[in-house]
């Protein structure tokens, strides 16, 4: 069955191949009645290379179910490569961070605080020996 056009173009935005994705219409559960358990309307999704899952039965009709489905799949596979992003960015940041200049006034309470610390130490007396 074909997915409508705006699906195909996010996946093909998301570098994601259909066989890459397994798909099994399976039979309903929970509240409905005899309806939804008698008929394969819910739609289990699952990308193989990245292991997420998702199964819709919001509706009672399968083809819905399946749209809304694929939907779902490639908001989650967008979400982890935005996090993904933003984690590389994050530690792109914290090297830069750690390795920047120190600035003047950074090296100024340094040594002041250095200082500090020395004349504390230059007080304290030394063990006496007998």
């Amino acid at each position: 069955m074909a997915l409508p056009t705006q699906i195909d173009a996010r996946l093909t935005a998301l570098g994601v191949r259909r066989d890459d994705v397994e798909e099994r219409f399976v039979r309903g559960a929970g509240p409905g009645g005899q309806k939804i358990n008698k008929t394969s309307s819910t739609v289990w999704l699952r990308h193989g290379p990245t292991g997420v899952e998702v199964r819709c039965q919001r509706e009672r009709s399968q083809a819905a179910n399946r749209e809304l489905a694929w939907t779902e799949l490639c908001a989650k596979l967008e979400e982890r490569q935005r996090a993904e992003r933003a984690r590389q960015t994050d530690e792109r940041e914290q090297g830069r961070r750690r390795n920047r200049q120190k600035s003047r006034g950074q090296k100024i309470r340094m040594i002041q605080s250095k200082k500090h610390r020395a004349g504390i130490k230059a007080r304290r007396g030394r063990p006496e020996t007998d």
